[in-house]
């Protein structure tokens, strides 16, 4: 004991008399060790720990598709769904969910309104998931029966948000402001069940549906594997009953999807989290890498001093502990303050999170992440100190004593220094690349064309009681009074109710048609297109250019001729080369519903913004869809935000019960597509930025050993008469021959590694050749920069003193 605590003594005081060094040591320890702590919380969180359900690895979520992919969630009925359930072999128990899952709804809590996302399931679905309420109960199958009581229950999250985690919740009343029905609370959901994704509140689904609502119900359905049972064999079976005698011509064309629990939670996080995992582990090597690379230089300017030690009598392995205990000291002071460095990052995960990331309320510091914390640090200080504590030992007084100061240090470990610093380089730019890649792919999304003006346009959500809505011709007078009244506000300038707000996804309308002359297999081969239900002023509200023909007009209404809008698109598919003026779309071979088509505008990515829908209008006033949209759209003359107080006071005054629950720029619903690329970019950002100090730390590191070692040589250059110029230029020389074979060698690694980063691109190739030159001239300038100030303090060497003190 007394031995270790002497060893830690002279381990401090030595790291005392080498302040410059063992601070850069603990900071670069700390940015390696805090950055993967904080990868690894976030891991922990979002894939590691597991979902509150019971054995969730038998848990399937089931729909359909289309063979060519034009529709990825197909829905079943509610009949299909329950006769699929009860004949299945391959599942025990299954319950379902509407296919749209979280949906905001307009709620009132003691007299306030606001806006939660409401998703609608089965009686049966918290117990087909095994689910155990944190507070009070799950819904049960009774819950969801004709004539029970309304109940809700709430997800953690919500819990905490709107009644400060109160145990007093139990029994509040929620008032769904669509029909004034009141819902018991008689529950809170575990924290971290985030199904469907966003959910805040969880009702029965079918307990207060009319017969017509209850048919227009569209499900997805979650279930539990049999014994034996597989996700594939599930898939199966389930592509079998859409295909089985009596089903629909276009329902035998679907195969089904059998999607993991886990997997579907996830979603699209689970990418982006796998690459930050890579990064880290890049930049946690790359942090070994540099504090071996300092100590193994510090360790080879101290021989003299080893050699020493070993002469007086100490032996190899009390050398070694002896090092290692200053090691140790480096590793613990790192370790420490990358504790801190986690904690940011972790805090900067959450605060750029994209909306709907799951499990978020769970990220944070905590006993894992702690003893994560210490296990990186362990695994680091084993890779980093005990090679060079070994390297150092290793030394011979008599070799030392015969070969001076300028000797001792030798080529072979200039060289093993330099080919670390070659490593480091090639790994900081295949981080840097990345980052590049996708910040590159940030600033294209962006800058993608919508193909509609989205400025000064405003997107608004109706709250509407159910009973105004309740046929066709309601819809459309209330609809006419809205716009009335809209008219009348100063500063609007047109607008049009919509199907859904900007980029809802499958919130949508989608459909297949067929044109003049297709025969059924034909149609059957069209692809579903998104379907827009607007009014006259829907193309100058959303700024949406006419290329041929003309927008709808207030003589397009019922009783008039059918007449459509199709984007370029959909008129390329059905008439390629031929003018779509006055052809007709309709639906199945037999043109039921048809319409005449009257003009052509560009496709646009209102509702995806990665991709451009092919999309076909319908006029509000002659449309044969049972129900009209309640999402408005509006160009406004001025900023959009200073009418929409205005606004609101206008809807209301169409009639009473009707408000606007939600109303935004457009710009504001850029943030959801974007959340999740900004995220990426920034976190990747970071990554690159630390991993470009460290390979820039490393070269300076390595160069200014290279200058003290050859202060005898460039003495002597300057004796016989070369000048600053000629000495900077050979040292900096050297230096960037280093950088140059590091970023040849990062530019292959740089090729392969980011083909895993095609999923999380825009228009933006994973060997992009404008990307990867940047990033390389980028991480070159940085080594010339490192270079620079070693060459210049090796041109200010006086001869006389090099000379005299290797002689």
């Amino acid at each position: 004991m007394d031995t270790v605590i002497r060893d830690l003594r002279l381990a401090l005081r030595g790291l005392r008399r080498t302040p410059g060094f063992a601070l850069t040591a603990v900071l670069t320890l700390a940015l390696g060790v805090g950055l993967s702590t904080a990868v690894f919380t976030v891991a922990d969180a979002l894939l590691l720990r597991r979902l509150p359900v019971r054995d969730q690895g038998r848990l399937l979520t089931l729909w359909g598709e289309t063979a060519d992919r034009g529709v990825l969630n197909y829905p079943i009925t509610p009949a299909a769904a329950r006769e699929f359930a009860r004949t299945s072999r391959t599942l025990t128990r299954a319950a379902f969910f509407t296919r749209e899952g979280a949906q905001p709804n307009a709620v009132r809590d003691a007299g306030r309104l606001s806006r939660l996302n409401r998703s609608r399931v089965s009686g049966e679905f918290f117990e087909v998931l095994g689910v155990r309420a944190a507070l009070g109960r799950t819904l049960r199958a009774e819950d969801d029966r004709e004539g029970s009581a309304p109940v809700v229950v709430l997800s953690w999250g919500e819990w905490h948000r709107r009644f400060g985690g109160d145990t007093a919740v139990l029994g509040r009343r929620l008032v769904m402001h669509a029909d004034g029905v009141g819902y018991t609370i008689v529950g809170v959901m575990p924290q971290g069940l985030d199904f469907p994704r966003g959910t805040e509140i969880w009702v029965p689904a079918f307990a207060s549906l009319s017969e017509q609502a209850l048919m227009a119900t569209e499900l997805d359905i979650v279930a539990r594997l049999a014994p034996g049972a597989t996700a594939a064999a599930a898939r199966d079976e389930l592509t079998r009953f859409f295909r089985r005698p009596g089903a629909s011509a276009w329902q035998r064309t679907l195969h089904a999807v059998a999607t993991p629990l886990p997997e579907l939670i996830l979603g699209e996080t689970r990418p982006a989290l796998f690459a930050f995992a890579a990064a880290s582990a890049l930049l946690l090597l790359l942090t070994c890498i540099n504090v071996a690379n300092l100590l193994l230089v510090r360790g080879l300017a101290r021989v003299r001093e080893v050699a020493v030690r070993a002469a007086l009598g100490a032996g190899r392995a009390r050398i070694v502990a002896q090092l290692l205990a200053e090691n140790a000291g480096l590793a613990v002071a790192g370790g420490a303050l990358g504790v801190a460095v986690a904690d940011g990052a972790v805090r900067l995960f959450v605060a750029f999170a994209p909306p709907g990331v799951p499990r978020l309320d769970e990220v944070g510091l905590n006993a894992t992440a702690f003893a994560g914390a210490a296990g990186i640090t362990g695994l680091a200080m084993l890779l980093f100190a005990l090679a060079p504590a070994l390297m150092t030992s290793r030394v011979e007084l008599q070799e030392v004593l015969r070969s001076g100061a300028r000797g001792s240090a030798g080529r072979h470990s200039r060289r093993v220094t330099e080919v670390l610093v070659v490593g480091q380089v090639a790994l900081a730019l295949v981080v840097l690349s990345a980052a590049g890649l996708i910040a590159r792919s940030l600033l294209r999304l962006q800058g993608v064309n919508l193909s509609f003006t989205s400025s000064r346009l405003l997107v608004g959500e109706l709250a509407l009681r159910a009973s105004m809505f309740d046929d066709k011709a309601k819809q459309v007078a209330l609809l006419e009074r809205i716009g009335e009244q809209l008219a009348a506000v100063p500063g609007v300038r047109a607008w049009s109710p919509v199907v859904a707000a900007p980029f809802s996804g499958v919130g949508g309308w989608d459909g297949s048609l067929a044109s003049d002359g297709q025969t059924a297999q034909e149609a059957a081969a069209n692809p579903m297109l998104n379907i827009d239900l607007v009014g006259p002023g829907y193309f100058e509200a959303l700024g949406l250019p006419m290329i041929e023909g003309r927008g709808f007009t207030g003589a397009d209404r019922e009783g008039a001729p059918s007449v459509i809008v199709v984007s370029e698109t959909t008129a390329r598919h059905y008439w390629p080369g031929q003018d779509p003026i006055g052809k007709r779309l309709g639906l199945g071979s037999s043109l039921e519903q048809a319409g005449t088509v009257v003009g052509v505008v560009p496709d646009t990515r209102y509702r995806d913004l990665r991709t451009a829908r092919p999309s076909i209008y319908y006029a509000l006033r002659q449309s044969f869809f049972p129900f009209a949209p309640t999402d408005l759209v509006i160009r406004t003359s001025g900023p959009p935000g200073d009418l929409v107080p205005a606004i609101r006071r206008a809807v209301e005054a169409a009639s009473s019960g009707v408000v606007l629950a939600n109303v935004a720029p457009f710009d504001a619903f850029l943030d959801a597509p974007l959340a999740q690329p900004r995220l990426n970019a920034v976190l990747l950002g970071v990554f690159a930025l630390a991993a470009v100090a460290l390979a820039a730390v490393g070269l300076f590191g390595v160069m200014a050993t290279m200058v003290r070692q050859r202060a005898h040589e460039l003495g002597v250059r300057m004796a016989l008469g070369a000048t600053a110029a000629d000495l900077r230029r050979m040292l900096m020389g050297r230096g960037l021959a280093i950088a140059v074979a590091g970023t040849a060698i990062g530019l292959l690694g740089a090729m392969l590694a980011n083909r895993l980063l095609a999923g999380m691109l825009f228009e933006v190739s994973p060997t992009d050749g404008l990307t990867l030159a940047l990033v390389s001239g980028l991480l070159l300038v940085v080594a010339a920069l490192a270079s620079l100030v070693p060459a210049r303090s090796g041109t200010r060497i006086d001869p006389v003193i090099a000379l005299r003190s290797e002689g």
